[in-house]
């Protein structure tokens, strides 16, 4: 079956996020169209950018980037769920992604963002980071307001019209990650 990652989008203590990816675990776990799994960015300590050699060397020399090379590689797609930072994507997540290549390409993602403007611009920034990551990402996105989504600012309550969200990401997400399988298929038997 299709095994597609979860993934938080910040490690920052009393951080909503873990909330927030928990629901939409729970969520896609009812839909029964793939193998969904959390994985928490903040499980792996990943350093601020600390491997000597450019990401697509894997030539990876510190055990947390070869543990969390090892876990992204067993996923063949991922939902992102990120909030927004100074108008743009957490700064944790865009470490963990800098860390990694060729683990990620010829994949696809969603996204799920929140934040004062339901995350839009961190949304924006990071569909840039994925297509270099030759990452595929649908176009739909799973958005939420930090004043309407969250009860005081912190546990998260999504509104039923928000919720209604995520279920488009997962429509588009599953068939994408299906299909990007052949092509990593093809450019296995190509090499």
């Amino acid at each position: 079956m299709t095994k597609i990652a979860i993934i938080t989008g910040s490690t920052r203590p009393g951080r909503n996020n873990a909330g927030v990816a928990q629901w939409v675990l729970e969520q896609a776990n009812l839909r029964g169209d793939a193998d969904y799994e959390l994985v928490d960015i903040a499980d792996f300590n990943l350093a601020l950018l600390d491997e000597a050699y450019p990401a697509a060397y894997q030539n990876y020399q510190n055990e947390a980037t070869k543990a969390w090379s090892a876990k992204i590689a067993e996923f063949d797609g991922y939902v992102f769920v990120t909030p927004e930072y100074n108008h743009s994507v957490a700064p944790a997540l865009a470490n963990a992604l800098s860390y990694l290549n060729a683990e990620f390409a010829n994949k696809a993602a969603g996204i799920v963002s929140y934040g004062s403007a339901h995350g839009v611009r961190a949304v924006e920034h990071l569909r840039g980071i994925l297509s270099e990551l030759q990452i595929a990402h649908v176009q739909k996105t799973g958005m939420f307001s930090l004043f309407t989504d969250f009860e005081n600012f912190s546990v998260f309550k999504p509104t039923e019209m928000q919720a209604a969200s995520l279920a488009p990401v997962l429509d588009q997400l599953v068939p994408w990650t299906v299909a990007l399988k052949s092509v990593r298929d093809a450019a296995l038997v190509s090499a």
